[in-house]
C-alpha cells in the first residue's frame, strides 16, 4: 500500500516534535449491502473505503490523524500538524522493518466481490419466501445479505511491518408477526470470517424459519410476570449479557482509568467456581477473528476469568502503558478514521458439564431465556438492563409456555457469583459491538446457564 522510504518518512515526521512512539495504519475496504424488504430489493450498494490513520504516543498520552489521501507529500504534512501538539523535539530515527509470519485463523475459499449479484439476490428470495411462507401470521419480512473485504497494513516506530485481509459475510432476516393489531419481531444473523463458500454450511431458508419461529412464538405469548426468580440464560446469544455487562468492563480503556468494575481485582474471585470466561481472537473463521488486531499484534486466545478467579484482561497497546503491561493483540477500531483501543474480538463463557435437560429439569420454576436481545450496561459499575427477546416459563423442571415482554435487570459481578448452574452446549452468536472506535464484528457465546435469582421486569406483575 505505502513503500518503506514514504513509511519512514510519514513515521519521522509524526516524531518531529518529540514523542516516543508512531504509528501508521493504512485500509482498503470494499463492502456490499442488499436489502430486501417485501420481496422486493430496496438496497443494492458496493462501496469502497480507503484511508490512512496516524497515531502519535506521549507517553501516556495519544494524539490521532487520518487522511485519506495517500501521497507521501500530505502525509507528512498531516504527521507534522498531529505533532504540532506536542513541544518537544524530534526524535527522528532510522527504522529497521520486520515482517514477521503469521497464522491465517481465517482462509477463504470463494472470493464475495467475484460472485454475481443475481446469485446474492436469489438468497435473499428463497429466504423471503421461506419467511413469509413460515406461518399466515407472518406479515412482514426484511432480508439483508452483507459482504467485506478490508485490507489493513500497519507499521509503527518500533520495526512493526504487517498486513492482514480480513473478509466477512452476513445475512439477516427480521420478521414481524401481526395479530389483532399487536406486532413482535423475530430476527436471526448468522455471519462469519469466510468468503461465499458459508453458504454452503448456512441454509437461508433455515435462518428464515427461525425468525418467523420466534416472531409466531412471541405474538401468542403472555407477558412475563415480575419479580426476583431464577433465570436460565440459552447458548449461543446469551452470551451478549456476558459481553455487554461484563466483556467491556474487563477493557483496559475501562481498567486503566479506575472507571471498571474489575479494576483492582485480578487474582481475585469475581465469579463462581464454575465460570470460566474467554476471549479469544484465533477462532477459525469466526465473525470477531483477525490474524492481527488493530495495532498489529498477533491475536490470541486471553482467559479472562478461570474457575472464578479474574486472570487477565483485554489490552491494547496505550492502555498497556498505562497498566505497565503488554498488549493481549486486543485493539480494534471500525475504520481509520478511528483511534484503536482495547476491544473484544469472540468472548464466551466456557463449557461446563451439565446437560440442558438436566439445568431444565433441575429447576423448580424460572424464566427461561431462550434469546436475549437488546440493552444497556454501565462498566463502571456493571449494572444492566436486557430485553428478552424469547422468553418461556420454567415450571416443575418443564419448559411450559412462552412470554413475552420481559426484562432481566442487575449486576455483572453479582450475576456471575449467581451462576449455579453451567451447561455443556456451548454455541456462538453474532452481532456488532459499539465504543469508542467505532461498530465492530464481534461474536458472543456461552452454554445454557443458570442464574440462582435475577430481578425480572414484566407487564403482568409478581407471581
Amino acid at each position: 500500500m505505502l513503500n518503506k522510504s514514504t513509511v519512514e518518512n510519514v513515521l519521522n515526521a509524526a516524531l518531529s516534535r518529540g514523542g516516543d512512539f508512531a504509528e501508521v495504519y493504512v485500509e482498503d475496504k470494499l463492502v456490499g449491502n442488499i436489502k430486501l424488504i417485501g420481496g422486493n430489493i430496496e438496497n443494492n450498494m458496493t462501496g469502497r473505503e480507503y484511508g490512512v490513520g496516524i497515531r502519535i504516543f506521549d507517553r501516556f498520552n495519544a494524539i490521532y490523524a487520518y487522511t485519506n489521501d495517500s501521497s507521501e507529500e500530505n502525509l507528512i504534512k498531516v504527521a507534522k500538524g498531529a505533532a504540532a501538539a506536542l513541544n518537544g523535539k524530534s526524535t527522528e530515527r532510522a527504522i529497521n522493518f520486520l515482517k514477521g509470519e503469521l497464522t491465517d485463523y481465517n482462509p477463504i475459499k470463494t472470493n464475495l466481490f467475484g460472485v454475481e449479484k443475481k446469485n446474492k439476490v436469489e438468497l435473499l428470495k428463497r429466504a423471503y419466501k421461506a419467511a413469509k411462507e413460515y406461518d399466515d401470521v407472518i406479515s412482514q419480512v426484511t432480508a439483508t445479505y452483507l459482504e467485506e473485504e478490508q485490507d489493513v497494513f500497519i507499521a509503527n516506530t518500533e520495526g512493526l511491518w504487517t498486513n492482514d485481509k480480513r473478509v466477512r459475510t452476513r445475512f439477516t432476516v427480521a420478521s414481524v408477526a401481526n395479530h389483532n393489531g399487536e406486532m413482535q419481531q423475530g430476527y436471526f444473523a448468522p455471519g462469519a470470517s469466510m468468503g461465499f463458500e458459508f453458504y454452503d454450511y448456512m441454509n437461508v431458508e433455515d435462518i428464515a424459519r427461525e425468525a418467523s419461529r420466534i416472531a409466531k412464538e412471541m405474538i401468542y405469548a403472555e407477558y412475563a410476570p415480575s419479580g426476583t426468580m431464577p433465570v436460565i440464560i440459552d447458548n449461543e446469544f446469551g452470551g451478549v449479557l456476558f459481553h455487554e455487562a461484563c466483556g467491556h468492563a474487563l477493557e483496559a480503556a475501562f481498567v486503566s482509568k479506575g472507571t471498571s468494575a474489575f479494576a483492582g481485582k485480578m487474582g481475585q474471585m469475581v465469579a463462581s467456581p464454575l465460570v470460566t470466561a474467554i476471549d479469544d481472537g484465533t477462532i477459525p473463521n469466526a465473525w470477531g477473528t483477525t490474524n492481527v488486531d488493530d495495532e498489529g499484534t498477533p491475536t490470541r486466545r486471553n482467559v479472562l476469568i478461570e474457575n472464578g478467579v479474574l486472570k487477565s484482561y483485554l489490552v491494547d497497546r496505550l492502555n498497556g502503558k498505562r497498566m505497565n503491561t503488554q498488549s493481549t493483540g486486543s485493539s480494534r477500531r471500525q475504520s481509520y478514521k478511528f483511534a484503536p483501543t482495547s476491544r473484544m474480538n469472540n468472548t464466551f463463557i466456557d463449557a461446563g458439564t451439565m446437560s440442558k435437560d438436566e439445568i431444565i429439569s433441575n429447576t423448580e420454576k424460572a424464566l427461561y431465556a431462550k434469546k436475549l436481545g437488546g440493552g444497556s450496561v454501565n462498566p463502571a459499575t456493571g449494572d444492566f438492563n436486557f430485553a428478552v427477546m424469547e422468553g418461556y416459563l420454567v415450571e416443575d423442571g418443564k419448559i411450559t409456555k412462552p412470554l413475552r415482554g420481559a426484562t432481566l435487570i442487575g449486576n455483572g459481578i453479582e450475576v456471575l457469583n449467581l451462576i449455579d448452574a453451567v451447561g455443556n452446549n456451548l454455541s456462538h452468536g453474532q452481532g456488532m459491538c459499539g465504543s469508542s472506535s467505532g461498530s465492530i464484528p464481534t461474536n458472543v457465546g456461552q452454554p445454557t446457564l443458570r442464574v440462582s435469582k435475577l430481578t425480572v421486569g414484566g407487564r403482568k406483575g409478581e407471581e
